[in-house]
């Protein structure tokens, strides 16, 4: 007879069933969940971590998570987290400004109060050791189609030479039919110039002086009282600023060219301080002349710092109007005039001259400012350098001058293409720029084309890097959850642990005095494979812990006490219970990085010599190698193992 089953065998029949369904319908997760757990176990064990390393999230109070858009080491250990308005413009509209000190010896933060918007600003090293900050903020873009109020630049004319004038935030400037515009931030134009012109008769006696009034002019960003279309205009103009009298009246006026409906990008600040680490505090200085959003600023080899670039008070990328700060005066003056695309990365050459690998963070037209090239600043020369390969694909890639800093080659790694561009970039080049006709040769491959790629100089002379995204800002779900090391002298990438956190636009990595490296931030514009869902900022911190530390922990170089500054020789010299086992030192310049911009980094090799309980180190006195400043000094055995960093300074 065919088999006939009860009903309580039915039941377990279709019980089973089910079972057998709800675990092929799970497998894939299953399998998932077993695989990440053999992961967990992998990456836990001993062995691995000696080959690898390993990563450790930071357990960061909530009260102090925040955007980081910038960080910076300074010569106390601690690491100044900038945020700003953290691209939020919620915060902005709020005048929530936020900074956060983070202690790695004892995990401990700090909130620090912060008086401007920094978000997308520029820094740079001091030679006393405080962190300049310049630029950030004014105005948040508005995108095609949200533009409800026509806006543009007004230019302020002041014909006056005995008084400047200071228009407030909210001024009206009327046009002769009436239109009305309003000033979205203060403004203060100077005085006018008087100019005399001196003349001769044919006898050579003087003529009575003629004397000639040059306006002086400011730029401030406008928009139309009214919404719509109707406030447009592309006809030049001089419009009226109510609330003048008299001669103010005549005196000071606006001149428009053009007001339209069009996409309103980031408008930047002229704003600059001083942050102290002693103190842990802002100071602030004298303003830049040009406000700057996206500019680089970098420390030349007399302790003056270069600001360039940057979009301006209306959005602008500023046209080539650099300056130079002079930190004994806290002043700005002018400075070689030459255009770059926003966050160029400069790195100060021996001679002086400051090389452009063709790095940036983007804001700029794709033909203009895109070469490579030595800026000679003295001449105001640029000579460009050929062998780059994707010069299309310059943009969010990272750079670097390779340790030792005496070798004077400098390293490309990936990038993408302008703006939003799908395209991405695996290459890599070198250049030495000792070679009498430098130019670049490409190096190995990434594993796939990297955009936002975080590169550290590490005391054993590889360069980590670590995470990116293949898309732009991460679209698509393109982060890239993978670490390796580069070996200069070997010319070849050897693989490091997997980080567990995604990092791409608004992320950045450093190195820490006990040779860990620090990672922050990411700004995905999406928080999905298929981009239907917005991206949140990754407010996580992870820490990677190199091979190096997971050597025998006993036999570790250790520096002892020593000078806070070399002497005259620029010797310095620090205990140590083992000088033989020393084979190598090296002085490394503290990072201030953000956008993956980092031009302050640098490992610079120190000559050595070994006494009975000492090591004494020897700091090269060309200041174009060695930019005055607070620097790391690591000693580092024959495996390469660093000791922890000693803090010396080095004076102009």
């Amino acid at each position: 007879m065919p088999f006939s089953p009860t009903k309580r065998q039915k039941k377990t029949v279709l019980g089973a069933g089910a079972v057998v369904l709800l675990a092929g319908l799970n497998a894939p997760a299953a399998v998932g969940f077993a695989e990440d757990q053999y992961h967990a176990y992998k990456i836990s064990q001993p062995g691995y971590k000696a080959k690898y390393g390993s990563w450790n999230t930071v357990d960061v109070p909530e009260e102090f998570r925040t955007n980081a858009i910038h960080a910076a080491l300074l010569h106390t250990g601690k690491v100044l987290i900038v945020a700003g308005s953290g691209n939020n413009q919620k915060n902005f509209d709020a005048g929530t400004f936020d900074t956060i000190l983070w202690n790695p010896a004892d995990n401990s933060f700090k909130k620090i109060p912060t008086p401007e918007d920094f978000f997308c600003s520029g820094h740079t090293q001091l030679a006393d050791g405080r962190l300049l900050v310049a630029g950030g903020t004014a105005r948040y873009e508005v995108l095609d189609g949200a533009v409800t109020r026509a806006g543009g630049l007004m230019r302020v004319k002041n014909e006056s030479p005995d008084k400047e004038v200071t228009l407030a935030k909210g001024t009206v400037f009327r046009s002769p039919t009436g239109t009305k515009y309003v000033s979205r931030f203060d403004v203060k134009i100077p005085k006018a110039k008087r100019k005399f012109d001196i003349s001769y008769t044919r006898s050579g006696a003087m003529k009575p002086w003629k004397t000639k009034v040059l306006a002086a002019e400011e730029r401030v960003f406008v928009e139309a009282v009214e919404e719509g279309e109707a406030s447009v205009t592309t006809k030049r103009a001089q419009y009226e600023i109510e609330g003048l009298r008299g001669k103010d009246a005549d005196n000071v006026y606006g001149l428009t060219e053009k007001i339209d409906m069009e996409k309103q990008d980031f408008q930047g600040i002229r704003a600059a301080y001083e942050f102290d680490p002693v103190a842990e505090k802002y100071i602030q200085v004298d303003p830049m002349a040009k406000a700057r959003w996206y500019p680089t600023l970098v420390t030349l080899q007399d302790g003056k710092v270069l600001a360039v670039s940057g979009l301006d008070e209306v959005g602008v990328v500023d046209p080539g109007d650099n300056e130079i700060y002079d930190p004994s005066t806290k002043k700005w003056k002018k400075g070689p005039f030459r255009y770059f695309p926003t966050y160029p990365a400069l790195f100060l050459t021996k001679g002086g001259k400051l090389f452009y690998p063709a790095s940036n963070a983007g804001y700029g037209p794709a033909e203009k400012g895109r070469e490579p090239g030595l800026w000679d600043l003295e001449k105001n020369t640029f000579e460009k350098v050929p062998g780059l390969e994707d010069m299309d694909q310059t943009e969010t890639s990272a750079s670097l001058l390779l340790p030792p800093a005496q070798d004077q080659k400098v390293m490309i790694l990936g990038g993408g293409g302008v703006g939003e561009s799908e395209k991405s970039t695996a290459r890599t080049a070198v250049i030495d720029l000792k070679e009498d006709d430098p130019e670049f040769r490409t190096g190995p491959q990434l594993p796939q084309g990297t955009r936002y790629l975080n590169s550290v100089i590490m005391p054993d002379d590889t360069v980590f890097t670590s995470g990116g995204s293949y898309d732009y800002r991460g679209r698509g779900a393109s982060n890239i959850l993978k670490a390796q090391f580069y070996d200069p002298e070997a010319d070849r990438f050897f693989a490091a642990a997997d980080p567990t956190v995604g990092r791409n636009y608004h992320s950045e990595a450093l190195l820490l005095p006990d040779g860990r490296v620090a990672t922050f931030g990411s700004d995905s514009l999406f928080g999905d494979k298929d981009n239907t869902k917005l991206g949140k900022f990754e407010q996580r911190m992870e820490v990677y812990t190199p091979p190096y530390l997971y050597r025998d922990k006993e036999s570790r170089p250790q520096l002892g006490d020593g000078p806070r500054e070399p002497d005259a020789q620029g010797r310095a010299t620090f205990r140590t219970q083992d000088p033989s086992k020393i084979v190598k030192a090296r002085l490394m310049r503290p990072s201030a990085v953000t956008h993956t911009t980092d031009v302050e980094q640098r490992s610079i090799a120190l000559d050595l010599t070994k006494g009975r309980d000492s090591v004494t180190v020897t700091v090269p006195k060309d200041r174009t190698l060695v930019p005055p400043g607070w620097y790391m000094v690591f000693a580092v055995d024959g495996e390469g193992t660093p000791s922890a960093a000693k803090w010396i300074h080095v004076a102009k």
